[in-house]
């Protein structure tokens, strides 16, 4: 499948997720003729960014667009305002791509009729280039049409297909709302450092650039987790009895448990 001027792929949406995958899709190579972007209030940067690389932008969707693949960035709760006024643009060859959490490949066919649809469930590090995207398709997608998504999304990190929609809810919960985490983490181990007399602006430099490493190494490294962990861990030592804190009974497992839990929970609702 092939975008072209006169079928292109029309981004509705350029907000930080939108306006992440359209930097990649510049990075790719994508041909910036062969994008139209749909958003009526860009950002300062996002409309600097489409006139420099001469992007058609439309504030709403032209009715002599015949695009040949739409994907649909807004929030779930613009979902619907979003879609009506591209349903006279939309055919039954039109390819859906939707990353919006909790909308169900459901909401697309109801809206547009049999046509092939993608749902994506991409996250916040997209933005840097380190996203991880889960991907599902109804069976009007053909395999041409998914090697079209992953090329477009594997310009912002990593993909994965998912067997089954079902587990999109649990996707959201643990990639797509995970970042969140571990920025809660880095804010609560700079307010514990300064609890042990550290200063506040040292202890968050300490705690942003300790969790930032981290997870650069964990990216690295070919090994799980868990063998990364016990190999900074001295029998003990003051990370010994550290993690024997956060690993106890009512430590973090259980916590994030619970955190997944209710975010999948409250994607279900969403959708």
């Amino acid at each position: 499948m092939n975008l072209t001027k006169s079928s292109p792929l029309l981004l509705v949406g350029a907000g930080k997720m939108g306006g992440a995958m359209l930097s990649g899709w510049i990075e790719q190579g994508v041909d910036p003729a062969a994008i139209v972007v749909c958003d009526p209030k860009p950002s300062e940067e996002m409309a600097a960014l489409l006139s420099a690389k001469e992007i058609r932008h439309v504030t709403t969707p032209l009715a002599d667009l015949t695009p040949a693949a739409v994907l649909v960035a807004v929030k779930p709760q613009m979902m619907a305002d979003a879609l009506e006024p591209l349903k006279p643009i939309v055919s039954s060859d039109t390819l859906i791509i939707s990353i919006a959490a909790g909308k169900t490949i459901k909401t697309f066919e109801d809206a547009f009729g049999a046509v092939p649809v993608v749902r994506a469930m991409p996250n916040t590090p997209a933005q840097v280039g380190r996203g991880m995207t889960a991907l599902f398709a109804n069976g009007a997608v053909s395999q041409d049409r998914k090697d079209l998504v992953a090329k477009l999304l594997s310009g912002i990190g990593a993909v994965a297909w998912l067997d089954d929609e079902g587990e999109m809810d649990a996707v959201t919960a643990v990639s797509g709302s995970g970042p969140a985490y571990v920025f809660l983490l880095a804010e609560c181990l700079a307010e514990a450092g300064r609890k042990v007399g550290l200063p506040a602006d040292l202890s968050a430099m300490l705690a942003r650039q300790t969790v930032a490493g981290a997870g650069e190494l964990l990216y690295r490294s070919e090994l799980e987790a868990a063998t990364l962990r016990k190999n900074v861990t001295s029998p003990g030592g003051t990370t010994a009895v550290a993690l024997s804190v956060l690993m106890d009974d009512n430590g973090f497992q259980p916590l994030l448990d619970a955190a997944v839990k209710a975010a999948a929970d409250r994607s279900r609702e969403l959708g």
